[in-house]
């Protein structure tokens, strides 16, 4: 079985793109008790579950999930703060998901979240800034909030950007994407309309708006927005691209510079020299992702490169 993935509330789980993508799962739950069996029956049907939870959640989700992996004292929990807007998560989630059916290991899965958030666009289009706080804001931009129909346009990931619409335009992908739009009580079609064509996306799908984005962005009069890769064999490309280490605490494969699973460091690289052949790897690290000019020549390559496990492999 896939190695399960995880979200904080069912408004997190986006449509699967095709029959092979399988479903989210919802963790914690409602209660202690029915959070520890719920966890405990994903270790033993899938074997290792990765679970992802916006930083900005409150802190009685983050302390009831440290407490499930604490009681079960398992160490094939892995526990991941997203640094990104509620619909940005979910498009995260959905591109491991259809991950988790490749040949990846657990380790290696949990740990490409952060090299995978970095080709997330994620924002909203905005009625005010005046109670945004997650993104910077210039006193500037909050004086011109006030005026009457003013709507601004903000990034938070990969760069935080704020334009006023009409006026300016946001940095967009130079790769191919596919946008997700959420509206809130304030719909509008600027999203899909002038955002969608401008970055030159390929595809749009509208989907719920997350109940904690309201909160995120400081208001409910809103449409998120979140634009990231779609086709698996870009994705695998990407993260198959980059070295791999073994954790020196838990044993399982990673990339980049810490583990998922226990979140140990990477070691710093040993002083001994090492064989040329190591030396001129073509391999990229995490913290150096790849450049957007490389993604539509990975994109040929990975078509013949995706291996996927079959039915009932593990």
């Amino acid at each position: 079985m896939p190695t399960a993935i995880a979200v904080t509330s069912p408004d997190l789980v986006l449509p699967p793109h095709d029959r092979q993508t399988p479903p989210a799962v919802v963790q914690p739950l409602d209660t202690l008790e029915s959070s520890l069996l719920g966890m405990h029956a994903l270790i033993e049907q899938h074997g290792y579950v990765i679970s992802l939870y916006p930083a900005s959640v409150s802190d009685a989700v983050t302390q009831r999930l440290r407490t499930v992996r604490s009681v079960l004292e398992s160490d094939r929990i892995a526990l991941l703060g997203i640094d990104l807007p509620p619909l940005g998560v979910a498009l995260l989630a959905q591109q491991l998901r259809q991950l988790s059916v490749c040949d990846f290991s657990p380790g290696v899965l949990a740990s490409a979240a952060r090299l995978l958030a970095h080709y997330i666009y994620a924002g909203a289009l905005l009625g005010s800034v005046t109670k945004l706080d997650q993104v910077p804001v210039s006193l500037k931009s909050h004086a011109k909030s006030w005026v009457p129909g003013a709507q601004f346009a903000v990034l938070a990931n990969p760069r935080p950007q704020l334009v006023r619409v009409g006026q300016e335009e946001l940095a967009g992908p130079e790769f191919g994407t596919r946008l997700l739009a959420a509206a809130g009580q304030a719909p509008s079609d600027w999203v899909t309309a002038t955002l969608a064509p401008a970055w030159r996306v390929q595809g749009v799908a509208t989907v719920p708006l997350p109940e904690a984005s309201a909160r995120w962005w400081g208001t409910g009069k809103l449409v998120e927005f979140a634009a990231g890769l779609y086709d698996v064999s870009v994705l695998y490309q990407l993260v198959s691209s980059v070295r791999r280490e073994q954790c020196h605490w838990c044993g399982l494969e990673l990339i980049g510079d810490r583990c998922g699973f226990c979140a140990a460091p990477l070691p710093p690289p040993s002083s001994t020299p090492q064989p040329a052949s190591s030396q001129t790897s073509p391999s990229r690290s995490l913290s150096a992702p790849a450049s957007s000019s490389e993604l539509p020549a990975a994109a040929v390559r990975a078509a013949s490169s995706v291996r996927a496990l079959p039915p009932g492999a593990t």
